[in-house]
């Protein structure tokens, strides 16, 4: 017996792989294809665990696909341009393109010691100018056709980045990376009309079948389509108006106070000559932008002193105020509040001692939220509310005050960003012109590689020269535009451009992405469920629109994985330890592996830098193999919950690496040749093998595709016990016995591929496995000699029996009789009949 070498056997036939090109793909009209493809990474230097789960998940996708039968393409890439490198450039002196590219050929390399069937040929880095170059001539198309505009806004500041930053980059009211308190700023920003496509993208998710439920409600949730009332206020003592759009017109009885943003275009008209003014203004400046930051932060406002008349109670008037947690960007940036009917405006009007009158009927506390009849509203009184709805919709509009209307919760892509590391947008500034667009045959504008990181702000715009060029139209002196993309830009079609990537003309021929798109499987995390996954489907649909492709949708089917997890350790100092560093200390608890110092272990959490609670791939992959670490990850949890990662879990996979190879090492001087003719005869054992191998062949096949990765390595396993306890006592037995060791490497080839490889070639095989075609099960030895059925009483199941299929009519009463539940149900009671459906049910009717 040869002691399996894990590291030299895995290194051989990754380089056979590679030699051989086996993963490369190319478009061929005759044969179906199928699109793999993993969230890309970002560049930060290595890879962790949980790159390890998302591209081992899609690996095996890919080569079950490709064994199927399909023309699989599985690319990899790299989402190079951010704030990090910029940040990585100033603490060590280098440039970010030199950081970058370092850390991702260091990832590249950690990537392909997994064994992962990836077509390294279209491989692509965002930051390259030959990808990005044609991200710029998209942005000008979007222009051209009104997709692209420049405006003022109020936007999140980072004062320690120095940049914008998206809502969702917002925690807590503070950086997501530097955790410096954020500010509102107003700059003029570049944005892409998301919002045109609002309908369309909602309607578009009731497509997506493929899609995890929850994916599909965030989505809908953050586009937030809501049919409500866009009516106007008569401000007291003037002619002018507000205009405020509600979602709830029905409880317009239970107003209290009419709110505007601070940002408001009557904010300072009203409010301006308030002693306060100044002081709240300032106070609101501190706080964040993004709902998230609003709803979680503290609710204040200012009394303008102005009122409105309401307009269904004549006589009663509505102090005006300004409000923090009302946002300009959606509605009209001014709200009526009804405080006994919404939790914000109840707190407001608690804070501020304003009336809260019930208008909805219903049990519980204030503010009640539930549904209800109208009260202490005059003629909606008894109606529902959706009644309610439409009838003050009909009333304001038989009045000319207002109309019923759709808003969306969804705000235009702000995709300026100051900052080097990112795509310069190829837009020039003319004193006389105006804005004006970079020609497409300057394209690409590339950034300097003389920048500076010693000012504060965007390395771009304190440039002594780059910024200074000459207008495109009239030739004069002009500045091009400092801001780069959000780094979504280039996240949002990089799964085009893998389908023609070396296409230097394009950003890929219309032809081969209409061949490969949309992708058939996406994978990552969930933490993406939202903007990445918006912006695609959003960028997709514009791309179509100006004729760059066909599909509407870029991803039919999406998984998204769980987090890898471990526990946590904390010295006696309370600081967070490495792993490697607490050992058992025999009593139940931990100790520091060098000093033997008390440790304490804390919870199990998400594997992070910053409490140390994380396991270098490295060395994991050096230490137990590719295949031991990825039949792990499988393994342990359905993937898409989080998995825990243990020691004692990755070893029990490197065990059961080793005994496969030596059970399957030890069987090959008996088993017969390769493609030996089937014998004609089996015996009762080795048929019951051969149903056990072919009922594996199904099983992983059918959990593969449901992404029941866990059960189908559980198959697996069992068929290797199976196999490990059969005694071959003829040349047929020996037979069944290679079906059922072939089975076994053939089905864990998606998982285990070094192994697998290893194994097949072992038994003979010239053709590589990874060009086998998936073993087909044999249908009749799928189907069963018996079957079990359930048995009622009066309709009631008391018991499940076992029969011979097709058992007779006696057989299964006399079976079901006997059963001991089913004599306790008939205890002291007469059979009337007995109701038979053959290999399904029998049920037993008593009087």
């Amino acid at each position: 017996m040869s002691k399996y070498n894990i590291r030299d056997t895995e290194a051989k036939w990754r380089k056979t792989w590679e030699d051989r090109a086996s993963f490369a793909s190319a478009e061929d009209k005759g044969q179906k294809k199928y699109y793999v493809l993993e969230m890309f990474p970002y560049p930060s230097g290595r890879i962790h665990m949980g790159h390890v789960r998302n591209y081992t998940l899609g690996d095996v996708v890919a080569r079950y696909r490709k064994a199927q039968g399909f023309n699989v393409i599985h690319p990899m890439g790299w989402d190079a341009f951010g704030l990090p490198a910029e940040n990585a450039a100033m603490e060590r002196g280098e440039h970010p393109g030199t950081w970058t590219y370092a850390n991702i050929a260091v990832m590249r390399d950690q990537l392909k010691s997994m064994g992962l069937s990836i077509d390294w040929s279209r491989e692509v880095a965002t930051c390259h100018p030959g990808y990005y170059k044609h991200e710029q001539k998209m942005f000008l198309e979007f222009y051209r056709k009104g997709l692209a505009y420049r405006k003022e806004s109020w936007v999140n500041w980072d004062p320690v980045d120095n940049t914008v930053l998206a809502n969702e980059q917002v925690v807590d009211g503070k950086g997501w990376r530097t955790g410096a308190p954020v500010e509102r700023r107003k700059l003029s920003q570049w944005f892409l009309k998301i919002t045109d496509y609002a309908e369309d993208l909602l309607q578009g998710i009731q497509t997506l079948d493929r899609w995890p439920e929850k994916v599909r409600i965030m989505q809908e949730n953050w586009i937030g389509k809501s049919q409500g009332l866009q009516f106007k206020f008569d401000l007291v003592g003037s002619d002018q108006q507000i205009e405020v759009y509600t979602t709830r017109p029905d409880t317009l009885f239970g107003a209290s106070f009419v709110g505007l943003s601070p940002n408001h275009p009557m904010a300072a008209q009203l409010a301006g000559s308030h002693p306060d003014y100044e002081s709240f203004m300032a106070k609101v400046q501190q706080g964040g932008t993004s709902e998230a930051a609003i709803e979680q932060g503290d609710k204040f406002g200012l009394d303008t002193g102005a009122k409105v008349k309401h307009p269904l109670i004549p006589g009663v008037e509505l102090p005006v105020y300004l409000a923090n947690f009302i946002l300009m960007d959606y509605g009209t940036g001014a709200i009526f509040g009804c405080p006994a009917h919404d939790q914000r405006d109840f707190d407001f009007a608690t804070k501020y001692g304003l009336s809260i009158t019930r208008v909805i009927s219903g049990e519980g506390d204030l503010p009640y939220t539930g549904d209800g009849v109208l009260v202490n509203s005059d003629f909606l009184n008894g109606m529902s509310v959706d009644a309610a709805k439409s009838e003050v919709i009909k009333r304001m509009e038989a009045d000319k005050r207002g109309f019923g209307t759709t808003q969306y919760r969804l705000r235009d892509w702000g995709i300026s960003r100051q900052r080097y590391w990112g795509c310069p947008i190829p837009m020039i500034h003319c004193g006389d012109c105006g804005i004006v667009p970079v020609p497409d045959a300057q394209l690409p504008v590339t950034l300097p590689d003389d920048v500076t990181f010693d000012k504060p702000g965007n390395p771009l715009a304190h440039h002594p020269t780059w910024k200074n060029c000459a207008c495109p139209s009239c030739g004069k002196p002009a500045q091009r535009e400092t801001d780069t993309f959000d780094t979504f830009f280039e996240s949002s079609w990089y799964f085009a451009r893998y389908c023609d990537p070396r296409n230097e003309n394009e950003a890929f021929s219309r032809e081969k992405a209409g061949y490969w798109l949309p992708v058939d499987q996406y994978i990552g995390g969930v933490e993406h469920a939202v903007l990445h996954l918006l912006y695609s489907r959003f960028f997709t649909r514009a791309l179509k629109d100006c004729g760059y492709l066909d599909v509407a949708e870029p991803f039919a089917g999406l998984f998204t994985q769980g987090m890898v997890t471990h526990a946590t350790y904390k010295d006696a100092d309370g600081k967070w330890m490495l792993p490697d560093d607490a050992v058992e200390d025999g009593k139940g608890g931990f100790k520091h592996a060098k000093t033997g110092a008390p440790v304490t272990q804390g919870r199990i959490e998400k594997m992070s830098k910053s409490k140390k609670n994380v396991v270098d791939p490295e060395v994991i992959l050096g230490t137990y193999g590719a295949d031991a670490a990825r039949l792990f990850i499988l393994s342990d949890s359905p993937p898409e919950r989080d998995l825990e990662w243990t020691d004692a879990g990755v070893e029990g996979s490197w065990r059961f690496v080793n005994r496969v190879h030596r059970m399957v090492d030890e069987l090959l001087a008996t088993l017969p040749a390769a493609k030996t003719a089937a014998p004609s005869a089996f015996s009762d054992a080795a048929t019951e093998l051969r149903r056990a191998s072919h009922g594996v062949m199904a099983g992983v096949a059918t959990d593969i595709e449901a992404f029941h990765l866990n059960k189908a390595v559980a198959r697996i396993r069992e068929l290797s016990n199976t196999i490990g306890s059969f005694k071959a006592n003829d040349a047929a037995d020996h037979w069944a016995l290679r079906e059922a060791v072939e089975t076994l490497i053939q089905c864990m080839n998606p998982m285990m591929p070094h192994l697998a490889e290893e194994l097949w070639a072992a038994l003979g095989h010239t053709t590589l496995l990874v060009d086998t075609p998936w073993p087909k099960a044999d249908p009749v030895l799928l189907q069963s000699d018996t079957v079990t059925i359930a048995v009622q009483v009066n309709g009631k199941m008391r018991a499940t029996i076992t029969l011979p299929k097709d058992a007779d009519k006696a057989h299964a009463e006399q079976t079901a009789l006997n059963d001991a539940n089913v004599q306790k149900a008939l205890e002291g009671k007469d059979v009337r009949k007995i109701i038979i459906v053959p290999n399904r049910i029998v049920n037993v009717v008593v009087g």
